[in-house]
């Protein structure tokens, strides 16, 4: 059944928000993939890159960016239930890996930043508070993991009751099984969720 209110790609003002795009998104990792702490899927690093071109039209148009890092402190104690699935210890905030990646995606002093402890942007953080400030209607989320960190956000994102754009090519999942299934879940929550960038660039370009 068609959804009865449709909805434009940019509601209102938007704000593009950069999840976890990392250091260690681009290091090399030795090894076989399950030695590693988080398991992503083939070609994830790409994808991660492909975000920049989103980040250069939002600056090009004003609309403001956040980017989102995730980070644990060195003893561990703000793992919580964390470690009782599929992901060793990761994103230690000691370790220099665990910087945002400034120079891939050409981050700059005065752009928003949030650090975050746990998988939704929103959780203990002030992001909710930054949002209230920017006047944000639609969010237009990239980044990782398609279904952790970029699926949760969204769904916290879209019971505060904002509209939530993923732009498809630009995050990755643990598995291409798991990121197709997360951007149904995400879909199924708002039509028109799932959005390629190619899109998302000329919406931007018509703010």
């Amino acid at each position: 059944m068609p959804n009865p209110n449709p909805r434009a790609l940019i509601e209102g003002r938007p704000v593009l928000v950069v999840i976890d795009i990392q250091k260690d998104t681009f290091a090399e990792v030795e090894g076989e993939p399950e030695d590693r702490s988080i398991q992503i899927m083939e070609g994830y690093a790409d994808r991660m890159l492909r975000a920049k071109a989103a980040i250069d039209k939002a600056r090009e148009k004003s609309i403001p960016i956040i980017f989102i890092r995730e980070s644990h402190r060195e003893d561990l104690i703000d793992f919580g239930r964390e470690l009782d699935g599929d992901e060793a210890i990761h994103c230690v905030e000691t370790d220099p890996n665990n910087q945002l990646a400034i120079e891939e995606l050409g981050i700059l002093p005065s752009d928003y930043r949030i650090k975050k402890r746990r998988y939704s942007a929103f959780f203990g953080t002030d992001f909710e508070i930054l949002l209230k400030g920017l006047k944000a209607d639609t969010l237009l989320l990239c980044g990782g993991l398609t279904d952790v960190c970029v699926h949760y956000t969204f769904v916290d994102g879209h019971q505060h009751d904002y509209f939530c754009r993923v732009i498809e090519d630009c995050v990755g999942g643990s598995s291409w099984e798991a990121h197709e299934a997360s951007l149904k879940a995400m879909e199924y929550l708002q039509t028109g969720a799932r959005r390629s960038l190619d899109e998302v660039l000329n919406a931007m370009e018509a703010c």
